[in-house]
Parts: structure tokens; sequence; C-alpha cells
């Protein structure tokens, strides 16, 4: 009987967790003893921390990444009639945040070769009622901040990002968070950085701004019982901050573990691309922080993506597809007008990618189970 292959994990939370589990069980008591469970003394300290290590002066904890894009962009001023242009290839909650403020999502299609969103295309779609746009930082890696903002203020645009899978990434020396005038963060725990549930933050230079989302996510009161603003109740829990806030010091290590991985998947992959494998290409080097590490199956391999994904599952190795379907082409969303064919590029890059295990503890050896198992799939 053949044996059953050692799993390769997608993900395992426990590589980061075990080394400092008594300082996150120390934060824990320390808010358990002081009781302050909603809006206590910890998130406003993770809020200064993680707004300074992303280059800007306020953060607002809220619940989730979801509400961080929708509270940004209410903040902003967005709202019905207004135009916000974001990428079709994202997580739904992109979109989903375009939504609930009420504004008029414009899809746009990426460049195939870094997934990320299609910058000539943003300009081409720019009308007289565009408001902002919202670049996605998809994998760990920036849109180009200096287009981003060439873009925005040639058009008088505001730029809000969303840096969901982005913690700490830097491109042309600027870290995600400080593009433009807001950045949504998610704290999911398979996030770089991500708490033990929901979570979330919106980072931002503007005073004026931050007190609007400290509003906004407090039921539109700036202070107790005095409701200025349309608000809702999305506050970051405290006991969530101080799990953060013990984590935030090891990021930078741990964003560095994962870019090293990447390496070693590029290096071994290389020999590859002959066979039609391609790893989603990389411009920002050191400072894309790889929250996954996606490959691309193209047409001149002999096999497809899900068939791949499969043979890989066969052999104990987890892997994913992030996204399988673009926003356009959701059930949900069929009316926004898209249709197939809209977004060639997304829809191709649906097709044919898949994302392999990359975690901080990830062994060099396991990078070569995975390849070799990629390898020999498709010789």
């Amino acid at each position: 009987m053949k044996p059953t292959p050692e799993t390769v994990p997608f993900v395992d939370l426990t590589q980061q967790h075990q080394p400092i589990q008594a300082e996150i069980e120390r934060a824990i008591q320390t808010v358990i003893e002081r009781g302050d469970f909603v809006l206590g003394q910890a998130l406003g300290e993770f809020e200064n921390s993680f707004a300074q290590a992303c280059g800007v002066e306020f953060g607002v904890g809220v619940a989730c990444g979801t509400d961080a894009i929708a509270l940004a962009l209410q903040a902003s001023g967005m709202g019905p009639g207004d135009e916000v242009i974001l990428p079709a290839n994202t997580f739904i909650a992109t979109l989903i945040g375009v939504l609930r403020v009420g504004a008029t999502p414009v899809l746009v299609d990426c460049d195939p070769a870094t997934a990320l969103i299609d910058l000539e295309a943003v300009e081409k779609a720019i009308t007289p009622k565009t408001r902002a746009l919202l670049p996605v930082h998809l994998y760990g890696q920036m849109v180009s901040p200096g287009r981003l903002r060439e873009l925005a203020a040639a058009h008088n645009l505001i730029c809000v990002e969303d840096a969901a899978q982005a913690h700490l990434a830097e491109r042309e020396g600027i870290r995600a968070g400080a593009v433009g005038r807001a950045a949504a963060f998610s704290f999911y725990p398979s996030k770089n950085l991500g708490c033990f549930g929901d979570g979330g933050m919106v980072v931002t230079s503007d005073r004026e701004l931050a007190q609007k989302l400290r509003s906004l996510r407090n039921y539109g009161a700036p202070k107790k019982y005095l409701h200025a603003d349309h608000g809702t109740n999305s506050r970051l829990d405290t006991l969530q901050a101080a799990i953060l806030q013990a984590k935030l010091p090891y990021l930078p290590d741990w964003n560095q573990a994962r870019n090293a991985c990447a390496q070693q998947y590029d290096a071994l992959l290389e020999p590859l691309g002959d066979r039609g494998i391609l790893p989603i290409r990389n411009l920002s080097g050191s400072g894309h922080v790889y929250h996954l590490y996606v490959i691309r199956i193209t047409r001149e391999c002999i096999l497809n993506r899900d068939i791949l994904l499969e043979k890989l599952g066969s052999e104990g190795i987890q892997s994913g597809i992030h996204y399988p379907l673009p926003c356009h082409l959701q059930p949900a969303y069929q009316n926004l007008g898209y249709q197939a064919g809209d977004f060639p590029s997304a829809e191709a890059l649906c097709e044919e990618i898949l994302s392999l295990p990359l975690y901080p503890g990830l062994s060099p050896a396991q990078i070569e189970r995975v390849v070799e198992a990629i390898a020999l799939a498709v010789r």
C-alpha cells in the first residue's frame, strides 16, 4: 500500500504563534484585568503603532477589512452618483465597499503579468463623474505609487488604497497605506498580520478624515449620545488590538521570510517557464510581502490549472485559487451591466492562477517538494 504523503499546508499559523504565545497571552490578560473591551487602551496603542509602521499619522480600527473600505470611502465623501474605479480581479469585499456607500463601481481590467490593476485602463475609464480610485495591492505587491498619485492629481481624484493583503509592503520607497488619502487594511487571521478573528483598520495622515472615521465606526457619534453622522457599529475589539500589537514587532521578519520563500520558488520554477508555469511578476523586489505566492498555468502547459490543483492535492500539497471568478461575473452583481468578455485579462487569469503554500516557517525542503510535484505533473 502506498504511504500517504505528508501534508504541506497552504498556511500554518502555529509557526507564527507558538514562539510568541506567552507574549500574546500576557497581552490578552492585561485587557482582561483592565476590563476595557471596547475602545480600550490597547486599541489606541495599536492604532498609533500600525499607522507609524505604515508611514502615516493616524489609524482607526474597525471591525473588518470590508468595513475599512466602505468607511474610508464614506468618510471621503463618496455616495450616490459618484464613480469609483476598481479592478475586476479582486476579492469581492472591494466591490462591496463601493456599493455600501451607494457609489457606482467602475471596473477595469488588469495587467496579466502582475495581476495588478491596469493603470492605462484606469485613465481611459475616468469620466466627469469619477471621484475616486480604489487600487488593490494584490497578493502583497503594491500598485505603482507614483502613477497612482499622478493620475489622482491630474484628474482631481481621491485615492483610497485597498491594502488588505499588503501589510508593510513597499514600492518606489513608499509604504502601502501612505499613497493616497486613506488606506484600508484587513487583519483576518491568515493575513500577514492577522488577529484571532475579524478585524480591520483605516490609516491616513488626514486629521479631519481620521476624526470622521472615529465617529462613523461608533454609531456616527463624535461624542457619547451625540450622533452627528450616519454611522454604524464597526470597532476593532480591544482584545484583538492587543493581540495585533503583540505580533506587530515580528511582522518585518515574517515578511522577509515570505519574500525569501518566494525567491526560492522563483529560482526553482524558472526551468518550468517553457512548460507554461509562470509566477506572477514581482516589480517591487524586497518590497513585495507575498501574502500569496501565485503562479499562472498558461495555455502552453500540458495540464490545465484545475487538474494540476488535483494532482498536488493527491500528493498532500494544499493550494488555492485567488480568485476563481472575477467580480463582474459573480451572480449577485449581474445588475452592474458587465458581461463575459469585458475584461479579458482578468477572466483569463481566473482560469490560470494557482496559489502555492507560503507562510513564515515554510521550509526550503517543503518548497522543493512542491516544485518537484509540479515538475513531475507537467513533464
